[in-house]
This record gives C-alpha cells, sequence and structure tokens, in this order.
C-alpha cells in the first residue's frame, strides 16, 4: 500500500531545499501563497485559528526548518508475479511439498526434486509471492479458470463435494487451491498480497466467483473442525441453494463439536472478505484435513476490502 500522501508536500516553505538558516519569502512565493491558502482552506488544514490569520500574517511565514531530507517511499517488501515457464511453476511446487509434507505430514505421491505435483497444475495459474530481497517464492495460489476446468472436465472440488448445485456457476468461477506461505513469512502482509494478485486477476478476465476448499487442521481427530462448523453464523453460511455435499462427510454427530474455537488464520480471512461458506465439513485423507467448500463472489466482497483489492 502507498504511503499516505502529505498535504504540505505541495507547498514550498517545507521543501528540503530550504535547509539551513531561515530567510524571508520571495515575493513571488509570498504571492503564491496568498492564492493557495483561502480562509476555507487553511480552515480545513490547520483549524479556524490559523484561518483567522491575514495574509500579511501569512507572507511574513518564515520557512520551518528541515533537518534531513525527505526520504523515498520504501518499495514493497513483496512482489506479485505469475509463473511464466516451467521452472517458475516448480518453485511453487517445491514450495508447497515443504509446507504440506514436510511441515503438516500430509501423504504426497514421491517425488525425487521434493515436489508437490498433480494433474491439475499443468491447467492452472500459478500466483507467486516473491521476497522483495531474496527473491525466493514464500507464497503461492494456484488458480483454475473456467476453460481450463472444461478441459480437465472437473474441479479439484469436484472430487470432494456433489457441486450439482453450483453447476450453472461454472462459466464465471474461478477454483483457488494448494494455497500455502513459508513458516517464515506467514503474517498479514503476505496474505494481503495474495489476495491482491488474486483480484487483479478476477477483474482482469472478469471473473465473478472464486471457489475453493479451506482446510481446518485435524491433529485433535476432528474435534476443532467439528466445532468451527458448528459455531459459523447463517450470515457466514452461502444460500441453501448453493451448498455442496461432502463425498466423505466428517462424522460430526460424533465428534465433540461444542468447543471454544477460533478458525484457522486463512478461514477467518475469508469469512472478513465476506466468503461464504457451503457446505459441512468433507475428510481428506491424504492431507489429514476437513475441507469446507468456500465461495467469494466480488459482488459481496466486504466493502471495508473493496477500494484495496479492486478500486471501488
Amino acid at each position: 500500500m502507498s504511503d499516505i500522501p502529505n498535504p504540505l508536500g505541495a507547498f514550498d516553505i517545507f521543501n528540503s531545499r530550504f535547509e539551513g538558516k531561515p530567510r524571508k519569502l520571495k515575493k513571488h512565493k509570498a504571492e503564491a501563497l496568498k492564492k493557495l491558502f483561502s480562509k476555507k482552506i487553511a480552515k480545513k488544514l490547520f483549524g479556524k485559528k490559523f484561518a483567522l490569520r491575514t495574509r500579511a500574517e501569512l507572507t511574513a511565514i518564515e520557512p520551518v526548518q528541515v533537518d534531513k531530507a525527505i526520504s523515498k517511499p520504501k518499495r514493497p517488501a513483496f512482489q506479485i508475479t505469475w509463473a511464466s515457464n516451467p521452472s517458475e511453476i516448480k518453485e511453487a511446487q517445491r514450495l508447497r511439498y515443504k509446507v504440506f509434507a514436510d511441515e503438516m505430514g500430509a501423504n504426497l505421491p514421491a517425488n525425487s526434486e521434493g515436489l508437490d505435483v498433480d494433474e491439475f497444475d499443468a491447467y492452472c495459474d500459478h500466483l507467486l509471492i516473491r521476497d522483495q530481497e531474496s527473491l525466493k517464492v514464500v507464497g503461492t495460489y494456484r488458480v483454475l479458470p473456467p476453460h481450463k476446468a472444461m478441459e480437465i472436465g472437473r474441479l479439484y472440488s469436484d472430487s470432494e463435494f456433489d457441486l450439482s448445485r453450483l453447476n450453472h456457476l461454472r462459466p464465471k468461477m474461478v477454483e483457488l487451491g494448494r494455497s500455502c506461505v513459508h513458516a517464515d513469512y506467514r503474517s498479514g502482509a503476505v496474505i494481503m498480497a495474495l489476495w491482491s494478485g488474486l483480484a487483479q486477476y478476477m477483474q482482469k478476465h472478469n471473473y465473478e466467483i472464486m471457489l475453493g476448499c479451506a482446510s481446518i487442521p485435524m491433529a485433535d481427530g476432528g474435534h476443532f473442525a467439528a466445532s468451527l462448523y458448528n459455531s459459523l453464523s447463517n450470515e457466514q453460511m452461502a444460500p441453501v441453494e448453493n451448498h455442496a455435499f461432502p463425498r466423505l462427510p466428517l462424522p460430526l454427530d460424533r465428534l465433540n463439536g461444542g468447543l471454544e474455537v477460533e478458525p484457522p488464520p486463512l478461514i477467518k480471512g475469508y469469512l472478513k472478505l465476506g466468503a461464504k461458506i457451503c457446505s459441512a465439513p468433507a475428510w481428506d485423507p491424504d492431507f489429514n484435513t476437513a475441507d469446507v467448500l468456500t465461495m467469494l463472489r466480488l459482488s459481496e466482497i466486504n466493502p471495508r476490502y473493496a477500494k484495496h483489492f479492486l478500486g471501488l
């Protein structure tokens, strides 16, 4: 996010080239100051007391001394890019393997290069977040656009859910998947960078809906996941006509679903953005997670975030 503009930055009396011994304003600058500072503007910027000062008093103002030159805005800490060749896709796959297999213990197919690879990768666009200094990939999403979903014949979510009620939405819907962030970079800044990249992608291609499986850890056997699902409000659930049905449901009736829990950061972020949960949890045995189908319509994004991500 760019720095907030300084409302005083346009006026020469505050510029760094006036460093050193104070001196009177030149005549042409005093005349310019008279024009710029109407009482209305002065009152808005500096308050009523300042606005009541006469123009003669204003032209007599001596410049503020500046000890240091105004520093240039820092460049963003992270770079948002899309993989453009097989080597860059491998960078995303390597990060995914490190997070899912090495860190989370997911049962992924063996790969001599330490990559998480499946049949959907070749059809997806791969979002990469790089550390600006090291250029290391520290966050990623993969995105399956509608025309590529038609080529492969299904979404990844089809393997976990019956999506019959969503079939009419497929032409304007992209599927998000394999989202992960390097353990050393799990901050709000990386998540914001990922979401900014996704928002730009959606607007560029005129897509309307993002769909994906949001994962809940099951280290405790599923009690946390059951409690989280039971804690969702009606406003956080999708309308019934957009519900999907787990192919391998988490057995909610055999779990303690009454614990007080906080959503994992990513799901919490989705809900704040305005996403809706479309399903009860499905069990993913390979990743040992409980997955809930999550949908975000651009038209329903929280106004608090719409301006930042969509420029609205």
